[in-house]
């Protein structure tokens, strides 16, 4: 199955809670979620109950899936890289979407969602080290530096998010630089420092049925 290209307001809903998919939107009245809370379809209004054990573990994975965009074979392979890692499963999970260039470009402000993000990265608008980048699954490392890049600063568009990443404050594990819109990878993310609303345990259960 392909990327989702439905409308995103219509995935918050479902999950009953704000994803930031559609940038300054979410945080405006004219957010679906606050006029409409509740599942979408037909019989959205109408659907009560508690999920089963099942169901709650399949909508935390949905959840994180959406939150930062990946489709269902990538998440597989991100679950089954973190099982592989020394540490808790859960939280190396996390910590692997945390590292993702798209997540890194819309944590440090230079765009306002992860789609825009990925947008912004697929139309080689940023540097990695120096180097042209327009792939938006490369995991960052501790010292990589992300840069927009200079011909690109000219557009309007950016000159917006340079004023709004000013006002932004960053994960701790990052450092940005608004001025000249670059930042740092100065750790790599704890649990503690991502703010993700993911119960991470119910995506392990999920995979360890």
């Amino acid at each position: 199955m392909g990327r989702y290209t439905g409308p995103a307001c219509r995935l918050c809903r479902r999950e009953g809670i704000k994803l930031y998919l559609k940038a300054e939107r979410c945080y405006s009245e004219k957010c679906a979620l606050e006029r409409k809370p509740y599942i979408p379809g037909q019989h959205g209004r109408g659907r009560r109950g508690k999920p089963s054990e099942y169901g709650s573990q399949l909508r935390e994975k949905q959840k994180a899936k959406r939150i930062y965009g990946i489709l269902e074979r990538q998440f597989r392979n991100y679950f089954e890289k973190a099982e592989r890692q020394p540490g808790i499963t859960g939280e190396n999970l996390l910590a692997l979407l945390e590292r993702r260039l798209d997540n890194v470009v819309y944590r440090l402000g230079f765009a306002g969602s992860r789609p825009e993000a990925r947008q912004l990265i697929t139309h080689g608008h940023f540097l990695l080290n120096g180097r042209k980048v327009n792939i938006p699954s490369i995991l960052v490392k501790v010292g990589d530096v992300i840069q927009v890049k200079e011909k690109s600063m000219e557009s309007a568009k950016f000159k917006e998010l340079q004023a709004q990443a000013a006002y932004k404050t960053p994960p701790e594990w990052l450092e940005v630089n608004a001025d000249n819109l670059s930042g740092r990878v100065l750790a790599l993310p704890r649990r503690d420092q991502i703010d993700a609303p993911i119960d991470e345990h119910l995506i392990v259960e999920l995979y360890s049925r």
